[in-house]
């Protein structure tokens, strides 16, 4: 069905109704006119701390993110018989790929080229940005749309953009409101999962200068109409890529909302952006990846939209662009493949770690000072950006497994985060007390007597002179240990310990 004018603006003869908006409306939106864009702050432990604090953030998180954990889990146990299995073949396509990755790299190049597509490769975000760049003054293409792509996030394409004086349109509704907003996705899916109605409402009422409303529909139809005019006047759709298949130069994108499918095949021209590890060896492979990534992400069996494009249109064709171009970035990822950390590169994105992850559903993503945050952004951040830039992000974790468990390609996140722990000494960022600390510890360890005697003395002083609340909780541990009260209180430790109370009951000691 098409949609008119009228379906957007009320008759002639009814007063105007701010929820829905015309173009006249929204000629020069703030952000086009090179609005400030924000700017990551790495310091997670200050943030880590507020974020705890923060009950409203905790709402939203219980709202979505626990959910589309349990729906995960639900989806999985129902719709495939062997998850664990696929799990494994998908790991082990991932790794194979990486395993040779200049082989299916120069395949699909020369796969793209024979479809008709243009090839750009770039060592970092900067090189990227300008490809973008260039393309879009090449092509007399101002106004610039794009679908979510996290490559594009990494490299700041929309500040490149600004710069030289081009449009970008983020049109996912996520990141359209973060974009509007002057925020960051706080999660790899779900950019807007920190946000709740009455937050993206004040946000709408703003930008687009109408009476705060925070219906969801309301809210939707504002961007509804605003979107379908960026559409209709621009040139150059940018997109990311879920999955990129070396055998037929085909990229898959996969997405919820119509938005993907307008920037790659209404737009003359289609810029593509991924990272190089993005890549799969064949298209029949794609099915194992598809059946994963939905369910992992929040329990759907597929995205709205699994768009598979190859190459520009052909001749008859009438939808798809004239050009279509993949920018293949490496940005640090060569180098984490030569490293022992090269199994990050099996990510695909989904997101479930992060769903999985008490540490994430506590502090959140901003808190990561990345746009890679959760388990795997704990992991891969420090990778981009150096560890000496990111020294606590290794210490953001439980090791409770959770992610391990979650994660559709078997990253061992856990096992590579205590790797990463130690790698803090090699740029100087274990802290100068820790060696002393285990050294005490494993002499009180090392014997008996100094095991059962610290016992004794550790049990004493936190019964006698550490501070307790009513009901006989700690609430202030001294020294290096306060950073355990300072949001939760701590057991207080028993009057008799099991050895003695196994003595007092006659049994036999066997130790």
């Amino acid at each position: 069905m098409s949609i008119t004018e009228s379906d957007v603006a009320p008759p002639a003869n009814e007063p105007p109704n701010p929820n829905l908006l015309s173009d006249n409306d929204l000629k020069h939106p703030p952000h086009a006119r090179g609005a400030a864009l924000p700017i990551f702050n790495p310091d997670f432990k200050a943030h880590a701390h507020e974020a705890a604090l923060d009950e409203l953030l905790h709402d939203a998180h219980e709202n979505s993110i626990v959910k589309n954990w349990y729906a995960r889990a639900r989806v999985l146990a129902a719709d495939l018989p062997d998850a664990d299995a696929l799990r494994s073949l998908a790991g082990n396509l991932k790794a194979h790929t990486l395993d040779h990755l200049d082989f299916y790299l120069e395949q699909f190049a020369d796969s793209v080229e024979k479809a008709g597509g243009h090839v750009h490769f770039a060592s970092n975000a900067e090189e990227a940005n300008q490809i973008v760049v260039d393309i879009a003054r090449r092509t007399h293409s101002r106004l610039i749309v794009k679908s979510k792509s996290m490559v594009s996030e990494e490299t700041e394409l929309n500040r490149a953009l600004l710069a030289a004086d081009l449009i970008p349109i983020e049109t996912d509704l996520g990141e359209l409101i973060v974009q509007i907003a002057g925020d960051h996705p706080s999660h790899l899916v779900y950019p807007i999962v920190h946000m709740r109605a009455k937050q993206i409402g004040e946000v709408f009422a703003k930008f687009f200068n109408v009476p705060f409303t925070d219906d969801p529909n309301a809210l939707a139809e504002m961007a509804r109409v605003y979107l379908r005019n960026r559409f209709a006047e621009a040139d150059l759709g940018v997109s990311g890529v879920n999955f990129a298949c070396a055998d037929t130069g085909s990229i898959c994108i996969c997405a919820n909302e119509g938005n993907a499918r307008m920037c790659t095949s209404r737009m003359r021209i289609h810029v593509a952006m991924m990272g190089m590890e993005k890549l799969i060896p064949r298209f029949t492979d794609l099915p194992v990846f598809l059946k994963l990534l939905a369910r992992s992400a929040g329990g759907q069996p597929l995205t709205q939209y699994s768009n598979i494009i190859t190459g520009p249109k052909r001749a008859g064709e009438l939808d798809g662009p004239d050009e279509f171009h993949i920018v293949i970035m490496d940005n640090g990822r060569s180098r984490i493949l030569a490293s022992d950390y090269r199994d990050t590169l099996r990510c695909i994105r989904c997101g479930a770690c992060l769903n999985a992850c008490p540490i994430y559903r506590k502090v959140g993503g901003h808190t990561y000072g990345s746009i890679y945050p959760g388990p795997i952004g704990a992991l891969i951040t420090p990778l981009f950006n150096g560890l000496e830039h990111h020294e606590h992000l290794p210490q953001a974790t439980t090791l409770c497994g959770a992610c391990y468990e979650a994660c559709p390609v078997k990253i061992n996140i856990p096992e590579m985060l205590i790797a990463m722990k130690g790698d803090l000494k090699l740029v100087g960022k274990d802290p100068w007390y820790e060696k002393y600390v285990f050294r005490l510890w494993t002499i009180g360890l090392n014997g008996k007597l100094r095991y059962v005697l610290g016992q004794k003395l550790q049990r004493f002083a936190m019964r006698h002179f550490f501070k307790k609340s009513k009901d006989g909780w700690l609430t202030k541990l001294p020294g290096l240990a306060k950073g355990w009260t300072e949001v939760r209180d701590f057991p207080l430790p028993p009057k008799k310990n099991f050895r003695e109370l196994w003595r007092e009951r006659g049994l036999k000691n066997t130790t």
